[in-house]
């Protein structure tokens, strides 16, 4: 009897009747056959694809004998597929297929073989289950549990069936079982495609254990051939492998010295009797590579020309004449000196961006040398410095022999970059390492922890930075020589930037061709408004800025495929175009005479600086209140003014005030920025002074110096650096101690010109030139006065 039954084509894949299998559903037709079939009874017609890759099969892609099933259980899942367990009932023919609703169906007729079993029907199951036992045994991929489930089913026909359902062979001989009506038959094939299978993996296992023994046999032909060499070796009979013959021509094309060569070729001779790819064959082979590389005798021939030098120079730097004439001596001394000359090593101290590095790059070039940079900054692991031993996994020399070995000589210019800035932790002292390496009485035998043999480091130049030496051990100071870069005034920024910058800045952005134009009064403003620094970093981000904007506008108008611009010129007016308003505000000095309130000079790693102190008095029980994140010692020296002025009230006209009764408040902007030292101490006594006698303080005058109980003033440091603050600032007359006169005539003309300076032993002379009214003092001493 023909049922009418909805159609689920599967892929890849045959259903057999006995069998219950979960079928993964997720073509439209296939869900919409599913859904029918739950509601006609759970009856379902499976039957496989002629062709896998078909996604939408017609009639013709279909088998016409199939299986009919019974729907046990429809899940959906997550993924939008869906998941039907089907149970194997019949096998069935399809007469004809319908495509023409939303699934599949098809008139099907039940295919029943209905013969008793023959007498040799029972020896054909027996054979069958023996077979397929084997396969299971020998097939990799079918789990011994279905061997199990299979031992306890008496009737051959489902035998058959479930053996065939777990055969892994191609889905046309499947297909051609399941059409297979006569059972005997069916087994008969059954037990066919079985001993050809058994035969196939019994094939595979043997060409397995065959490539496998062979294996065995090459590695123990390795071991053989490698003893048989060290035998030869030993013999004198022989050649080596082709990589030892190479490591042999690369140590001796290295000209190592004598113990050095002697050492290589002891580690070359363990190298060639280990296993190649042994972890310390790797080791070896490392060290061995690092020896033949290092540049043992290579270096590159001194050009010893000073006027070169000094051409180069001038090309790369402006100003810096002291720097430039401390290394035409060095050069100069070299010279005449040759191998006697002592080794020196430079350290250049400077605030950020006044070109350390540069010149360091500049002394390489005019020397002809390599020149490698090594940055120190962070440096906590003295194995940085000498290397790891050859113990620890993935060891590796110091960064100085890297150094040496990426130079390619064993001369060049090595420069290390921020050595104040060398820390130290558990890990040991890299500075206490550096010592080593910088001292010339030692450095000629310079041992590496990786390499173990001493490397001549005495024809290195080394050049050293720092921003401050004293976070440098001092050790390590006393093994360098200081030389100090100070900051540039605003007359060397315009030059600088006219010569150096604004040429690599219009290159680097595509604009030389327009060559625009920046006025020096607009370079004026981008380095007083823009820009506050020792260094020229800055000033050169505020200079690219612009022509980054000025390279999109000529972009922009070539876009709209307007008239190119003619060149174009940048005055003060247009900065704002460019660089928005003025970022940066220098320290609000008075125009007009202050009461308690005057003008100091102070040094920061970034050059110096201007900075106003205050003060007030008022009623009150005698407290002094300091305000503006001083520090200890600056405390301290206004600790020092404050007992100054108490003690010589008669003096200085304090005789009125009641102490007891007088606070005072001095505070000094800004009160975000830390500050401290013992040079504010005379800035101080004059701003308390001033509030104290209400009387103003000139506007035009800075001063700096250290104050003691007894009156009198102390030196204090950078001065240069002070003085050009003074002048940044509009300031012409500084008052500094008498024994800072030295570092002003140090100064260059260019640096004291249009300046006064008023050199002080005494408090009393300071309160004399600062006040205005009525002398400090009943008798104002005379105040040596230059004007340079």
């Amino acid at each position: 009897m023909s049922l009418l039954l909805p159609v689920l084509p599967i892929r890849d894949m045959v259903l057999f009747p006995g069998v219950i299998v979960p079928l993964f559903v997720g073509r439209p037709r296939s869900l919409k056959a599913i859904e029918e079939a739950t509601l006609q009874d759970k009856k379902l017609f499976v039957v496989s694809q002629r062709d896998v890759r078909v996604d939408d099969p017609g009639p013709e892609d279909l088998y016409r004998v199939g299986t009919l099933c019974q729907v046990l259980q429809v899940v959906r899942i997550p993924d939008g597929t869906t998941k039907v367990l089907v149970e194997g009932n019949l096998r069935a023919q399809a007469s004809d297929y319908d495509f023409q609703r939303e699934f599949v169906s098809a008139e099907v007729d039940p295919l029943e073989y209905e013969e008793p079993y023959s007498s040799g029907t029972e020896p054909l199951r027996r054979t069958v289950l023996e077979q397929f036992e084997r396969y299971v045994n020998l097939h990799p991929k079918i789990p011994s549990e279905v061997q199990v489930s299979l031992a306890g089913v008496e009737d051959p026909f489902l035998a058959a069936d479930l053996v065939a359902s777990h055969l892994l062979v191609r889905i046309q001989e499947k297909q051609a079982l399941l059409e297979i009506l006569d059972p005997e038959r069916r087994l008969e094939a059954i037990l066919k495609s079985l001993l050809r299978e058994n035969d196939l993996l019994e094939m595979e296992h043997s060409i397995h254990d065959r490539v496998r023994q062979e294996m065995e046999k090459g590695h123990r032909e390795y071991y053989l051939k490698e003893q048989l060499k060290a035998i030869q070796e030993e013999l004198g009979q022989g050649e080596g492998p082709g990589e030892i013959e190479e490591y042999r021509h690369r140590i001796s094309k290295a000209k190592m010295p004598k113990e050095v060569e002697r050492k290589a070729l002891h580690e070359l001779d363990r190298f060639s009797k280990m296993p190649p790819m042994s972890a310390e064959a790797t080791v070896v082979r490392t060290y061995i590579d690092w020896l033949a590389d290092l540049p043992w005798q290579q270096q590159s021939k001194d050009r010893l020309d000073v006027e070169l030098a000094r051409t180069v120079l001038d090309e790369d730097h402006y100003g810096l004449d002291e720097v430039k004439g401390r290394i035409l001596e060095f050069l100069s001394v070299r010279k005449l000196a040759g191998k006697e000359m002592r080794g020196h090593v430079l350290c250049f101290v400077g605030p950020p961006g006044v070109g350390k590095t540069s010149l360091a790059r500049s002394i390489a070039r005019s020397l002809n040398r390599r020149f490698v940079h090594m940055s120190l900054g962070g440096i906590r692991d003295e194995a940085e410095i000498r290397g790891h031993r050859r113990t620890y996994v993935g060891a590796l020399p110091g960064r100085i022999l890297q150094k040496i070995r990426q130079a390619g000589t064993r001369n060049p210019v090595l420069l290390l970059d921020e050595i104040d800035k060398v820390g130290s932790d558990f890990r040991g002292d890299p500075s206490a390492a550096l010592l080593e390496v910088l001292d010339p009485e030692q450095n000629h035998a310079f041992t590496d922890h990786f390499l173990e043999v001493p490397f001549d480091l005495s024809r290195v130049m080394f050049l050293t930075t720092a921003n401050v030496t004293h976070s440098i051990p001092r050790p390590l100071l006393d093994r360098m020589e200081v030389i100090s870069i100070p900051g540039y005034v605003a007359e060397e920024k315009v030059h600088i930037a006219r010569r150096h910058l604004l040429p690599k800045i219009l290159r680097e952005n595509g604009l030389e061709d327009l060559a625009p134009r920046i006025t020096d009064r607009a370079l004026e403003r981008i380095i007083g408004d823009y820009t506050r620094e020792a260094g020229v970093r800055n000033l050169d981000r505020q200079l690219s800025r612009i022509a980054r904007k000025l390279a999109r506008r000529i972009v922009e108008n070539q876009e709209r495929k307007e008239t190119p611009p003619v060149r174009v010129t940048i005055g003060p007016q247009q900065l704002k175009t460019f660089l928005g308003a003025p970022k940066l505000h220098d320290t609000c000095l008075p125009q007009e005479p202050p009461v308690g309130a005057a003008v100091g000079l102070a040094w920061t790693e970034s050059g110096g600086d201007v900075l106003l102190i205050e003060a007030v008095h008022m009623k009150g029980k005698g407290h002094v209140t300091f305000t503006g994140n001083l520090g200890e010692i600056m405390q301290e020296s206004a600790q020092a003014a404050l007992g100054y002025l108490r003690g010589h009230a008669e003096e200085l006209g304090l005789g009125e005030i009641r102490w007891d009764e007088t606070d005072l408040h001095v505070h000094v902007p800004e009160g975000a920025i830390p500050k401290d030292g013992p040079s504010a101490g005379v800035t101080l006594a004059l701003a308390m002074l001033s509030s104290l006698l209400e009387r103003p303080v000139r506007p035009d005058v800075a001063l700096t110096g250290e104050i003691t109980l007894r009156g009198a003033v102390l030196p204090v440091g950078g001065i240069r650096e002070k003085c050009l603050a003074a002048k940044r600032q509009g300031i012409r007359e500084v008052i500094l101690p008498q024994a800072n006169r030295v570092d002003v005539e140090e100064m260059a003309p260019w640096a004291r010109k249009g300046m006064s300076f008023h050199f002080v032993s005494q408090a009393r002379e300071v309160f004399h030139l600062g006040l205005l009214g009525p002398g400090a003092s009943p008798a104002d001493p005379a105040v040596e006065e230059e004007g340079k």
